[in-house]
């Protein structure tokens, strides 16, 4: 997505798959623990704005879309994210 693909431009793609896919099953309650960094950590210096923010929301929905995951477990996972955003956006 070219509204956020600055930021990932020296990210480890592998890395960072596992690492959300271990935050997300951590926050569902799943057995996976999440070894990463805090958010606010992992983004202060980035100088990412809610659009930013809204961009990687639009792209996880679209995915979760296209992987025909039921509207209402997509609500949830995003629930589970939301509350990151203060530590995310304007670090």
């Amino acid at each position: 997505d070219p509204r956020i693909a600055s930021f990932f431009t020296n990210a480890d793609v592998p890395l960072l798959k596992e690492r959300l896919t271990d935050q997300v099953c951590q926050l569902a309650g799943g057995p996976c623990v999440y070894d990463g960094a805090d958010m606010a950590s992992a983004h202060t210096g980035q100088g990412i704005r809610s659009a930013h923010f809204n961009a990687l929301v639009e792209n996880l929905q679209a995915a979760m879309e296209a992987e025909r995951v039921p509207f209402a477990a997509q609500n949830r996972v995003l629930a589970l994210l939301a509350p990151m955003r203060p530590h995310i956006v304007g670090r």
